[in-house]
């Protein structure tokens, strides 16, 4: 019996790449907002980004009686964090930056800060509407949270390991989307919801009068919108090491594939946010305990049985 041919793994990422991770999410940000401009029918939509930005920095920042200033912007500053060090476990072709033997885990516990962030800001502004859409974004969070870590844990399951680059390498004859349609979808849901974003906006809802985000001006604001923008790019560009095979595919090299899914993915985001009415908050809640978390708990049994009759 022959020995089994062992396959060496791809070199590691340089030290300089952490640096050039922020440079490139940057971009995606960038290249997100052109977009969303475009779907939206603007016509000069390369300049919907530059525009914004200069808008919000030249403003005249406000701020309400007895607001907590500090809470406001530890929470404003701690959402574009959360999605930088999430995005540390990311493959940027074959190898992430951070190839953590928890990636998933860590990849999550990011997430989570999401919630803490959020909150903080609505509370910091010492306002009704702020402190509501904080709130409903805690409430938002207990609701996707449960079938977004059960959508995340079936990938994980279905390669028997934690480390992002692991789930990629197991799925080099068959995407898991085909073989987990269910968690793709729960996940991309999840993700929108995640970055409130599209029908889960409720947290900065319009009836709120932008909710958390009701009291922002200037720099407050641009880092908020900025950090929510990062939250999104970091969780659609997720969906492709999990579930879309990572940098598999013909002719191109590694990199260019994960960056051709992850503009199809965030493409499909985009153009969600355009075609559906934010949900409301009660009939989100019920949908998602009564119908994603047994639909997600579903498919995770589904896939356990598939692997413990192959071991």
């Amino acid at each position: 019996m022959g020995e089994m041919p062992i396959v060496p793994e791809p070199a590691a990422l340089p030290w300089w790449s952490a640096l050039l991770l922020p440079v490139l999410l940057g971009f995606v940000t960038w290249s997100a907002l052109v977009g969303d401009a475009l779907f939206s029918g603007e016509r000069a939509a390369l300049a919907v980004p530059g525009r914004e930005a200069a808008r919000l920095l030249v403003g005249q920042p406000r701020r309400t009686v007895a607001a907590d200033s500090v809470l406001g912007r530890v929470g404003g500053g701690v959402l574009p964090v959360a999605a930088l060090l999430a995005a540390a476990v990311l493959p940027l072709g074959e190898r992430p930056v951070a190839d953590l033997s928890i990636g998933v885990v860590w990849f999550n516990a990011m997430e989570v800060l999401a919630w803490a962030a959020v909150w903080m800001v609505g509370w910091g502004s010492n306002s009704a509407l702020g402190l509501a859409g904080g709130y409903r974004f805690v409430a938002q969070g207990l609701a996707y949270e449960l079938p977004h870590m059960f959508a995340i844990i079936t990938a994980a399951l279905g390669a028997e390991s934690l480390r992002i680059t692991t789930i990629v390498d197991a799925q080099r004859d068959l995407w898991f989307v085909a073989i987990m349609p269910v968690a793709f979808v729960v996940y991309l849901m999840s993700a929108a919801a995640m970055a409130f974003w599209g029908p889960f906006d409720a947290p900065v809802g319009r009836d709120l009068a932008g909710g958390a985000a009701a009291e922002l001006s200037g720099v407050d604001r641009l880092i908020l919108a900025g950090g929510r923008w990062l939250l999104l790019v970091v969780a659609a560009a997720m969906a492709v090491p999990l579930f879309l095979g990572g940098g598999a595919g013909p002719l191109l090299p590694a990199w260019a594939w994960v960056a051709v899914k992850t503009a199809a993915v965030l493409a499909l985001l985009l153009w969600l946010r355009h075609r559906f009415p934010t949900v409301r908050m009660d009939r989100y809640v019920e949908f998602a305990w009564v119908v994603l978390v047994p639909l997600t708990i579903a498919q995770a049994l589904a896939v356990a049985l598939v692997v413990l009759g192959g071991a």
